[in-house]
């Protein structure tokens, strides 16, 4: 277990050193959830736990008031991120960016885009279109299914420049979008979004790792400012 442990905390330092020189600085310091909180509190919830250098939601570990959804301190504007993600069989989450942080927004997906984090074959979101691992949750399909089997660690990018998107899983880029124009609006018009009030109009915002209800694992978060 020591040797696991130390092997561990070697590739995250390696991981680290890497991303640094290339200008990324890392979101989570695999150590503590220093520069997180959960959304709408000033604290994090018990049920993310600090393992191995990896961000780990445990159900089992929430009570009555220790989940909800992890965002950055930090807003961000254009951006390169950076993450790697393991779900549990059958679980569900996701990376949500461009979230606004108000009361009168009740989760991060109120106002955020979502980049989905999923067990394909075994939540009953992978039976829905645009509701898959890698897709613009509810907007925009894969145009390739790169995802690892459940239990292993997959990479995913996103980058935001200048209103274009582009989502990266395993090295294989699976959606390219533009925000904030009139196509963008008529795919909001066409999703679960259409009579959310703000939605997707945010230009800068929060990270957030959702809480969804299900195990899952993050490390590796790191991000570019373009």
């Amino acid at each position: 277990m020591k040797k696991y442990i130390l092997s561990a905390v070697i590739l995250f330092a390696a991981v680290q050193i890497s991303n640094a020189q290339k200008g990324f600085k890392p979101l989570f310091d695999g150590k503590t959830t220093t520069g997180w909180h959960t959304y709408n509190k000033t604290t994090v919830g018990t049920g993310w736990q600090v393992h191995d250098g990896t961000l780990h939601l445990d159900p089992a570990k929430k009570g009555t008031d220790g989940g909800g959804d992890l965002v950055t301190d930090k807003e961000y504007s254009d951006f390169h991120l950076k993450y790697d993600w393991k779900v549990a069989p059958k679980a569900n989450s996701g990376l949500i960016f461009y979230v606004h942080e108000e009361p009168q927004y009740h989760a991060t997906y109120s106002t955020g885009l979502e980049m989905q984090v999923l067990d394909n074959d075994g939540h009953p979101d992978g039976k829905i279109t645009k509701h898959r691992a890698g897709d613009l949750y509810d907007l925009v399909k894969s145009s390739s299914e790169p995802v690892k089997p459940v239990g292993e660690w997959n990479s995913a990018e996103i980058i935001s420049k200048k209103g274009q998107l582009t989502l990266i899983l395993n090295g294989v880029t699976v959606v390219k979008t533009t925000l904030w124009d009139e196509n963008w609006k008529a795919l909001v018009a066409g999703s679960k979004f259409a009579t959310w009030k703000n939605w997707g109009t945010f230009k800068t915002g929060k990270i957030a790792l959702q809480d969804h209800g299900d195990e899952v694992w993050y490390k590796n978060i790191s991000i570019k400012e373009l």
